[in-house]
């Protein structure tokens, strides 16, 4: 068995992050590696130290700042796909009234959250939609979307099914071909463009949300927007059902000993 021997390869890190190098992430890495084991080991040892360093697991939604507002422009919607996928939801072109810095950490904890918080073995289980009507390069600082790639593909690989890119305008193309550097193959296939207007656009669409689920931003018939005090809650169940609020303890004693 291919995660026998990443185990083996890992060594004592198995006991240092029992609760993250579960078999289900050891077979998501490897999946996301093309069944390499030593692909998989390298991937997996650099993440539990970028873990060790940034600390996902202890992120709540009660640390995000200015959330009610930063909740709006990112977020995990209540509904799934056709396929039964989680729907990740970001709109770059609301400006964000946080450092890049936080805008990070916030789009960590919703990775965190979509990546702990299945149970399932289903692969590649989120859906990225990325709406980016009126987008200007303020939108999305290259040095903010290079890094965001950077953690999907290093240290949450194979998580993301599609995604999927709502009205770009023609501006979008020339930085379009800048990130596309910064893509795997693998991350490259998954991205499609889609058009409001557009019946081609509408036909992927269709194929992949319930209309009626999905929002008019992405050509969806549903003209609710987020309630941010339902979202909190589900969000705060959330972290309890992947234990952050026991994380905290230690967190706290981290902080006194200077190891936060």
């Amino acid at each position: 068995m291919d995660e026998v021997q990443v185990r083996e390869l890992l060594g004592s890190l198995t006991a240092e992050m029992p609760a993250f190098l579960s078999d289900t992430t050891i077979r998501r890495f490897l999946r996301a590696r093309n069944w390499s084991t030593e692909q998989a080991t390298k991937s997996l040892k650099e993440t539990v130290k970028w873990r060790h360093q940034y600390r996902p697991e202890s992120i709540c939604w009660d640390d995000i700042a200015d959330k009610e507002y930063e909740g709006r422009r990112s977020y995990i919607a209540d509904y799934l796909d056709a396929k039964g996928r989680s729907i990740l939801i970001t709109k770059p072109t609301i400006k964000g009234r946080v450092s890049g810095k936080e805008q990070i950490k916030h789009f960590v904890y919703l990775l965190e959250s979509l990546a702990m918080n299945s149970a399932d073995e289903q692969e590649e289980h989120v859906t990225w939609l990325i709406d980016l009507r009126g987008w200007s390069i303020s939108s999305t600082p290259l040095s903010t979307s290079r890094e965001s790639m950077h953690i999907v593909q290093n240290y949450y690989p194979g998580i993301i099914a599609v995604a999927i890119l709502s009205n770009t305008p023609r501006i979008f193309e020339s930085f379009w071909k800048i990130i596309k550097h910064f893509l795997e193959a693998k991350m490259n296939e998954k991205v499609k463009f889609v058009y409001t207007n557009n019946p081609e656009s509408h036909k992927i669409v269709s194929e992949i949300f319930n209309m009626d689920q999905l929002e008019t931003a992405f050509g969806g018939r549903n003209s609710i927007t987020i309630d941010i005090e339902n979202y909190a809650e589900r969000m705060r169940r959330s972290d309890l059902t992947r234990g952050v609020l026991t994380l905290s303890i230690q967190t706290d004693t981290n902080l006194i000993s200077g190891h936060h």
